[in-house]
């Protein structure tokens, strides 16, 4: 037990302001209707943020969620990874160390990993390798925050699987010789093939920010090569999950019929419906973001809360998380609960 790695518990943040299905069909000026976002995107309504909900802000209001409810002392605290997003406060800050400052956590050190949508399952294997690598390392906290939803031109059509971007921050708290909620094998994948498909065009060195573009540089996260992603996404997407699930399972001692609660992203209906047919689940054993939107990464976090909040998770469950984010990356984990 002593080799355990175990999730002690998780913090979550959400702004106060949300946006409705017809809100964001209004906004596409007649390309969308409200009963297609619903139907199609999946989306009912999702999370806007507000004044004070930066992405690092949300991520420290996140880990004191998770310190309050597990009781943890911020100064056992050796390490901090941050799963924020690059769009934050204030470029070239470091938001692990601003996270770590804010909550007390004097005794860790911080870094952040970036990897889009897949950056919390990543950051979940890589405290566990480290924790398992340094012995100085025994508690680990994960958090950060997402908005990445403001650069979305909702008259972009190309745009629409991208509809569904939300806000909030999450944490979870990870500890060396936990007794419970052990996480077990993990597998990530990533494609350089589609590493400049899809991104934000303007603002970086490339195209810089100016008088003439300003108008719409900050609503420019689009498809940069929508035909290449689309082509490739068919062709491996769905390969490349079931890859991530199974190397998962082998690496956890299991196999598909053993996962009890799938922790997923949000993405399309119909997407999450064939993922539940490939793996054998059925609905209770998942549950479907339509009220949440897409958080990126923080969507497994906010699975979790709800798996237990409506008991689909229980003691003993076996849960798979699994995410994609463009670059092109997805992984898988399972977390024996309980």
């Amino acid at each position: 037990m002593k080799d355990n790695i175990g999730i002690v518990g998780y913090g979550l943040y959400f702004p106060s302001r949300k946006m409705t299905a017809r809100e964001i069909a209004d906004a596409t000026e007649g390309g969308w209707t409200e009963q297609a976002v619903i139907e199609k995107l999946g989306i009912e309504e999702k999370f806007l943020p507000g004044k004070d909900d930066g992405t690092q802000e949300m991520g420290v209001y996140a880990a004191k969620d998770a310190l309050k409810q597990t009781g943890t002392d911020p100064k056992e605290i050796d390490l901090l990874l941050s799963i924020g997003e690059e769009w934050k406060e204030y470029p070239l800050t470091t938001s692990g160390i601003y996270i770590q400052e804010q909550i007390g956590a004097v005794n860790a050190w911080a870094i952040d990993v970036q990897q889009r949508c897949c950056s919390t399952i990543s950051a979940m294997k890589i405290a566990k390798d480290m924790m398992m690598a340094d012995e100085q390392i025994k508690t680990v906290m994960i958090a950060g925050g997402y908005r990445n939803g403001d650069f979305v031109d909702y008259t972009d059509p190309s745009m629409s699987m991208m509809y569904n971007l939300s806000a909030a921050g999450g944490a979870l708290i990870l500890k060396k010789g936990h007794p419970e909620n052990i996480l077990l094998g993990s597998h990530v994948i990533t494609d350089g093939s589609m590493a400049r498909d899809a991104g934000v065009v303007y603002g970086g060195t490339e195209n810089p920010i100016t008088c003439e573009n300003i108008s719409k540089a900050y609503k420019s996260l689009t498809l940069m090569n929508p035909a290449h992603m689309k082509e490739r996404l068919n062709n491996v997407s769905m390969d490349n999950w079931m890859f991530c699930i199974d190397e998962a399972l082998r690496k956890s001692g299991m196999k598909r019929d053993e996962i009890n609660y799938l922790a997923v992203l949000h993405f399309k209906r119909s997407m999450y419906h064939v993922i539940l047919e490939q793996l054998g689940l059925t609905n209770d054993q998942s549950v479907y973001l339509s009220k949440y939107g897409h958080a990126g990464q923080l969507d497994q976090i906010i699975s979790l809360h709800e798996g237990l909040k409506r008991g689909k998770i229980k003691k003993g469950s076996n849960i798979a998380m699994i995410a994609a984010g463009i670059g092109y990356a997805w992984a898988a984990n399972i977390i024996r609960w309980g």
